[in-house]
């Protein structure tokens, strides 16, 4: 009896110093909201939607001490519609990586992020989410390419020392067209200011490489935060500038957002002007109620297709000539 007691606490003691060097987290978000989208002569929609300020998701993360400085970690994400309750993305093409970690260095594996996307989104002051996101006339210019949000078969190197930043991506393509990838993004921030740079380029096989670069920066100035945004995508002949202008201004538990977006192609459907407007008012740490107003016009001459629909499913894309509106109602939690 006394041995099976012993050897119960030994394997409690055991269980209890293997639990103290490693943890598993449970995430997530669910953020819905009331939508009506008008795309003029194309029609409009009334509907229930979802993500305006934060996309949803589940996920789970893990982090494990393996002695000598060093940690492992994991990290799977799947986005989910709640709207409807179907699984939408469980198949964690969020995000789903294996790191080792060693001070400020990580080497990381897996489908993640694309840097080029997340130095856009982390610089876009409504954080490409909703009917005010800067992505909604964003385009890969035909080029077919895969990876300007997300990248498959990637591996990573991070640095992270203090406020710099450094990111090196690279992907095998394994003979899907449009998934080879090669970019990096540096970011830093000291104080109130925080600049960032990022370019990527991806394969398209026999066709010319399709690139993308942006810079960016954000300015605290303690009565609003300001963002400013330039970037540029090529694709041989064909080219699309973006130019994002954005502030945040914190009253209280609310936060006025505003934004004014103009991209400029060298092909008659890749010109158009956006204007957005949102309250975001925060219920708790994890609890928001928001409001978002989105105008979109499109200037060019010809239909813009599914890139100029403002924000997620809807009607047709807007004429030439024509314009958008969007506004949301809806509420954010996470846990």
């Amino acid at each position: 009896m006394k041995k099976s007691l012993l050897a119960l606490a030994a394997l409690t003691a055991f269980a209890g110093a293997a639990s103290a060097q490693s943890s598993v987290t449970l995430f997530g978000i669910v953020d819905l909201n009331l939508r009506n989208q008008d795309n003029g002569s194309a029609g409009s929609r009334k509907s229930m939607s979802q993500d305006g300020i934060a996309s949803s998701r589940l996920g789970f993360r893990g982090v494990e001490d393996i002695g000598g400085g060093m940690k492992a970690g994991f990290w799977l994400e799947g986005a989910i519609n709640p709207d409807t309750g179907t699984p939408g993305g469980q198949t964690w093409q969020r995000r789903s990586t294996l790191s080792l970690m060693s001070g400020v260095h990580e080497l990381r594996l897996g489908r993640d992020y694309a840097p080029t996307f997340w130095n856009h989104t982390a610089y876009d002051v409504f954080g490409t989410n909703g009917v005010g996101a800067s992505s909604n006339a964003w385009s890969n210019l035909g080029s077919g390419a895969t990876t300007q949000i997300r990248v498959n078969n990637s591996v990573a190197y991070h640095l992270n020392a203090g406020g710099l930043w450094v990111w090196l991506m690279a992907s095998a393509g394994e003979a899907v067209v449009g998934n080879k990838y090669m970019g990096g993004r540096v970011n830093y921030a000291a104080g109130p200011l925080s600049v960032g740079f990022a370019y990527g380029k991806t394969d398209i096989g026999a066709s010319p490489d399709f690139k993308e670069w942006n810079a960016a920066a954000s300015f605290n100035a303690g009565f609003a935060t300001l963002f400013l945004q330039y970037s540029k995508n090529d694709w041989g002949a064909a080219d699309q500038k973006q130019f994002h202008l954005g502030a945040r201004v914190p009253m209280g538990n609310a936060a006025l957002k505003a934004s004014f977006n103009k991209w400029d192609g060298n092909t008659a459907n890749r010109d158009a002007k956006q204007f957005a407007l949102g309250l975001d008012y925060n219920l708790s740490k994890r609890t928001a109620l928001y409001t978002t107003y989105s105008r979109l016009d499109n200037g060019g001459s010809t239909t813009g297709g599914a890139t100029f629909v403002t924000s997620g499913s809807g009607p047709a894309g807007i004429k030439g000539g024509e314009n958008s509106t969007g506004y949301e109602f809806g509420i954010r939690h996470s846990f």
